[in-house]
């Protein structure tokens, strides 16, 4: 998976995890990345955000920060929320041991665009990061048929898409960044960007990810609508 350059042309991520072992093994792992490379790491909540405005001040945040949600004094979901508020431009990825729809929902409306279970393989956590950057999304297949299960009742059923952005919101559900939408649908890059913004807007969701799972939902992707139960 290729990611979109970054300006500074090489992927700054960012560790939070309560436990060191973890924390070790990702620097050590990533380190190794071609073209990436950790700029920092916390062990909670709290820590992180006060670490991350650091290197907000000297114009050095992360692209990515991977979270742990489940830690002391300030959990991954309340976090990521702060991320997103205080720095939109940082992409968040969660990173956990837990299926459950209630995490899986949170972390995502909190602005993760991306979750993954701790048991992933390093190269699926590197390439979660790659996607992050790129404008797309990365979840673990388990926790995307919890999340579908979760959205078999959505919250905005009675909303109509243009047919534009029903054609838009197809192309995130296959996994196209923004650059991508723009070429299929010969748009500029930054008409694509503000279709994707119109429908999450539209439709109430917070990530690409919940985008993907409505269309999916709603049958708009071919044979793989979901059925209630």
């Amino acid at each position: 998976m290729t990611a979109a350059p970054t300006e500074h042309d090489t992927i700054r991520v960012f560790l939070v995890d309560d436990h060191a072992v973890v924390r070790a093994g990702l620097a050590a792992y990533l380190g190794s990345e071609p073209g990436m490379v950790v700029v920092g790491e916390a062990s909670n909540g709290k820590d992180a955000i006060n670490r991350i405005a650091v290197l907000a001040k000297t114009d050095a945040l992360p692209d990515v920060v991977l979270m742990d949600l489940l830690m002391p004094d300030m959990d991954g979901i309340a976090t990521t929320s702060e991320v997103k508020q205080r720095w939109p431009v940082v992409e968040v990825v969660a990173v956990t041991s837990f299926l459950e729809e209630d995490k899986i929902r949170g972390a995502l409306e909190a602005g993760a665009s991306g979750y993954l279970l701790k048991d992933a393989d390093a190269s699926d956590v590197a390439d979660a990061i790659r996607a992050a950057v790129a404008g797309a999304m990365a979840i673990d297949p388990a926790a995307a048929k919890a999340l579908t299960a979760a959205l078999r009742a959505p919250r905005s059923t009675a909303v109509e898409l243009t047919p534009r952005e029903r054609d838009v919101i197809v192309l995130i559900a296959d996994g196209a960044t923004n650059r991508q939408i723009a070429g299929r649908l010969g748009v500029t890059e930054r008409t694509a960007r503000t279709h994707v913004s119109n429908i999450l807007t539209k439709l109430g969701l917070a990530s690409r990810t919940q985008a993907a799972m409505w269309a999916v939902h709603h049958g708009l992707v071919p044979g793989q609508r979901t059925s209630a139960q």
